[in-house]
């Protein structure tokens, strides 16, 4: 898959969300990545078989307080290689790029992955 291909997955998948959350969601920026750097991955402990599909790096909006101000975008990197390895169609692809971005988004709202994880149920 092109990464123009993919980058219209990942927006779709933000054009998904429901209106009251796309309203919310600020200061915060939509990246792709070939793959997550060794660096990440050591941060993370990602090990072995493990990967990395996605990344929130900021401030989740549970935590912004009044001197929440005049800093950087919080960002949120989607990474293409394990994504596209992970799926054997271009339907599983799609699937697996949408419930990665939500779950990223997720994180920007302040939620941990066992929220996230017991929303999407």
């Amino acid at each position: 898959m092109t990464r123009e291909e993919f980058e219209v997955l990942v927006k779709k998948a933000i054009g998904t969300l429901p209106e009251e959350f796309k309203r919310v969601l600020n200061n915060v920026a939509v990246t792709i990545e070939d793959e997550p750097s060794p660096l990440e991955l050591s941060r993370l402990h990602v090990r072995g078989a493990m990967t990395l599909f996605g990344l929130y790096q900021g401030v989740p909006q549970t935590k912004r307080g009044s001197n929440y101000s005049f800093v950087l975008p919080d960002k949120i990197t989607i990474f293409q290689g394990p994504i596209e390895r992970f799926g054997w169609s271009e339907e599983q692809i799609k699937e697996h790029v949408r419930d990665v971005v939500l779950h990223e988004i997720g994180h920007h709202f302040g939620l941990s992955d066992k929220e996230i994880q017991k929303a999407g149920k």
